[in-house]
């Protein structure tokens, strides 16, 4: 089931082997894995960008408060 959060901060990953990308910010669906969450945001020409990244990176995002979960 998704969720939905909030990015108020600098979140990034990495595409494939190259540089860090950031996820602009403002609203990221969010699907948890056992292993992973990946988030999912609309950018401002219209196209959609998804990444997954580990467990340990989204809580620690959290914790900085760089992404806002609707439930926290």
């Amino acid at each position: 089931m998704s969720q939905h959060a909030l990015i108020r901060g600098e979140v990034s990953f990495r595409a494939g082997d190259g540089m860090m990308v950031p996820i602009p910010a403002g609203p990221v669906e969010i699907e948890e894995a056992d292993d992973s969450v990946t988030l999912a945001w609309g950018e401002s020409d219209g196209s959609r960008g998804s990444t997954a990244i580990t467990i340990d990176e989204y809580q620690r995002y959290v914790n900085e408060g760089k992404i806002r979960p609707d439930s926290a």
